[in-house]
């Protein structure tokens, strides 16, 4: 009877929910229904709202080239028409031979939809934000960066991992420009200052370049490699190429040789491009993500003449609480345990093991059936499972070398 009183009652509750609150599937949910509640979405929304007044993004760069839809799709139409007709194409089309110039295809990408983009990449990676605050730019002149590799060269796109051995030489850079133009180069970090937050290292500063002759430009800081401290993650390597208005004085940034110490290096592009913005026009962009790797070791102490910076986590000591009087449902030994020193533990472990090594006689063999040993007398249960492990080698005994 009762249950039957149940069910009828759980039944009215799920047609009228006003009867006992929001009914799910016979379940009461906890808090507003899904209908009323806010969604994750919103309430983050909520916690990260900016008013559109006061933080709003800024375009310093040129502006974007717009491309007609309509002749964009006559154009492309009309090359899919020739490719229809080209019978040789399509032959190797059909038969997998078909090569694609991924060279054409990259320029062509960089004229219609690359700088925009390059632009959400470029958010991605939060390169505007720590370089200019509230302002970007859209990249419009492509800029091409590879580091010579023995044979061979490595590109620089937009977030590609580059070793520290790999960038030791300063890499080449080529891009587009009319001769009578000036441009300036700034490769900076702003993942690596040492001391300073919210600064950057500049690695590399080449000014008033005459049209895209890099080696004829102003050298203002000579080329430093990455250096990203072991412990501390991928650190952003961002070039940046500024179009200038006219020839520059670079003089109070001028750095005199190599300029191996790093509080010489420090560097604001935010404070750089405040000074000059009538004069500079950020028009190129692309950028590396490097980590340590073992060469930065010399780097530091033979080159930088410093001790190697390293970051590691500290870990808060591991809570035990306080001892019981008797222990109830707990090994003995791995209870006592948790309250010694865990270098005497390992000393111990290791000396049982070494008991059984001999410098010249073959180790025992093992156990054919170690689970079917008897028991001699009385033996404790915790004891037990300590001869167990031994003999089928489980456990932390093993582990150590």
């Amino acid at each position: 009877m009762a249950a039957t009183i149940w069910k009828l009652v759980n039944l009215n509750t799920k047609l009228n929910p006003s009867l006992g609150g929001s009914v799910r599937y016979g379940h009461h949910l906890r808090g507003k229904p899904p209908g009323v509640a806010r969604s994750l979405e919103q309430r983050l929304e909520e916690l990260n709202f900016k008013d559109p007044e006061i933080h709003y993004k800024v375009n310093i760069g040129f502006a974007k080239k717009q491309l007609k839809r309509n002749a964009v799709l006559s154009e492309r139409i009309t090359i899919l028409k020739d490719n229809h007709r080209n019978q040789d194409l399509e032959k190797k089309a059909r038969t997998n031979k078909l090569e694609i110039d991924l060279d054409n295809v990259r320029k062509e990408w960089l004229k219609t939809a690359g700088p925009e983009h390059i632009k959400r990449i470029a958010n991605h990676y939060g390169i505007f934000d720590d370089l200019y605050g509230d302002a970007y730019f859209h990249p419009t002149v492509p800029l091409h960066i590879n580091y010579e590799i023995g044979d061979g060269q490595l590109p620089i796109y937009y977030g590609n991992v580059v070793k520290p051995s790999d960038a030791k030489v300063k890499p080449k850079i080529s891009f587009e420009s009319d001769e009578n133009t000036f441009w300036t180069l700034i490769m900076t970090n702003p993942d690596g200052h040492l001391t300073m937050e919210n600064k950057e290292y500049v690695h590399w500063f080449v000014g008033n370049i005459p049209g895209n002759k890099v080696e004829s430009g102003e050298t203002i800081v000579d080329y430093m490699q990455p250096i990203p401290p072991k412990g501390s993650g991928y650190h952003r390597h961002i070039f940046v190429l500024y179009k200038q208005e006219k020839k520059l004085d670079f003089e109070q940034l001028k750095k005199s040789g190599p300029c191996l110490t790093l509080s010489e290096r420090t560097f604001s592009t935010l404070d750089f491009y405040r000074e000059r913005q009538d004069d500079l026009t950020p028009a190129g962009l692309v950028f590396f993500q490097s980590d340590w790797d073992a060469t930065l070791t010399d780097f530091y102490h033979d080159v930088l003449n410093m001790k190697e910076p390293r970051y590691e986590y500290d870990f808060p000591e591991t809570y035990v609480k306080p001892q019981e009087w008797f222990p109830l449902r707990q090994a003995f030994n791995l209870y006592m345990d948790r309250y010694r020193d865990p270098k005497q533990i390992n000393k111990e472990f290791l000396k049982r093991k070494l008991q059984k090594v001999h410098p010249f006689k073959a180790p025992e063999k093992p156990v054919p059936y170690p689970n079917a040993v008897p028991w001699n007398g009385y033996v404790p249960s915790w004891l037990k499972l300590e001869k167990t492990k031994s003999m089928n080698k489980w456990g932390r005994v093993n582990d150590i070398e």
